[in-house]
């Protein structure tokens, strides 16, 4: 997709206010920017989404590290030798550490038990090395290092974001409409998963995440990742060789978002 860079400052107010956003700011607000170029003011079908595959030069579930919707990719700034959760929010996690930190902060305002709040911190960073099926990945990416409901709530929360459910305040959210089409139905596995987990004695979990996720959004809340060190301290178990480097089951995992360069 092409974008109009004059157009895009236009509407951020000119380049000197772009200029005092962070880089989530930023890529928020290019995002917004993009997804209204699409869709024109009008509210996409399936098919019009699915029309739009062969006219972009990556494909919509690549992860954030991996393509850039303006420009080239920059140079990453080099890990340490035994890198934290910390460095890896502080690193690499540019487009989505914002939303999470959001997300996480708004948990912790709604009173919602620590493992549930590091669920929120953590449930969308997978993002930057693959978008599919999130979820999962995320809870995969953890699931060595959290308490065992911290990792369902996470992989749980995918599917339960197509579901409403009233009595805890969570509602289908607009921005879907757009991003998945008017007449999206999610997919049986998902369907399958939703009914699953709603039986589950943990369902408040990852219901919890979907709650504090989508209305997390605010550009004037800029939480840090010092916000959250305690309770980090508490329930995450921080490998002493480093996340990547500790022959855990996913430590390729963290390797892959650490270099994502390499060629091989």
């Amino acid at each position: 997709m092409e974008i109009d860079k004059e157009a895009f400052l236009r509407s951020q107010g000119g380049a000197a206010r772009l200029q005092r956003m962070n880089p989530e700011a930023k890529a928020d607000a290019l995002e917004e920017f993009m997804l209204q170029q699409l869709v024109d003011g009008r509210v996409p079908r399936v098919s019009d989404i699915e029309a739009r595959i062969e006219t972009r030069p990556y494909r919509r579930g690549v992860g954030n590290l991996f393509f850039s919707a303006g420009g080239n990719v920059k140079r990453l700034p080099p890990m340490p030798a035994r890198p934290t959760l910390a460095d890896f929010f502080r690193l690499r996690f540019a487009v989505t550490s914002n939303h999470v930190l959001q997300s996480a902060h708004l948990a912790v305002k709604n009173n919602v038990p620590e493992e549930i709040v590091l669920a929120c911190l953590l449930h969308d960073v997978s993002q930057e090395l693959i978008k599919v099926d999130h979820g999962w990945w995320s809870a995969q990416l953890f699931e060595p290092y959290v308490p065992e409901q911290t990792t369902f709530a996470i992989r749980y929360h995918q599917a339960l974001r197509f579901y409403e459910d009233a009595a805890h305040g969570y509602k289908y959210p607009d921005l879907y409409r757009y991003v998945f089409g008017e007449d999206y139905r999610p997919e049986p596995y998902i369907e399958a998963t939703y009914k699953m987990v709603r039986g589950h004695k943990w369902y408040l979990g990852p219901r919890l995440v979907t709650v504090n996720d989508l209305y997390a959004f605010d550009k004037n809340v800029n939480p840090s990742f010092e916000e959250f060190t305690d309770i980090i301290g508490r329930h995450f178990k921080q490998p002493v060789e480093g996340l990547g480097y500790d022959d855990s089951p996913v430590a390729h995992m963290w390797r892959s978002i650490a270099r994502p360069d390499a060629p091989l």
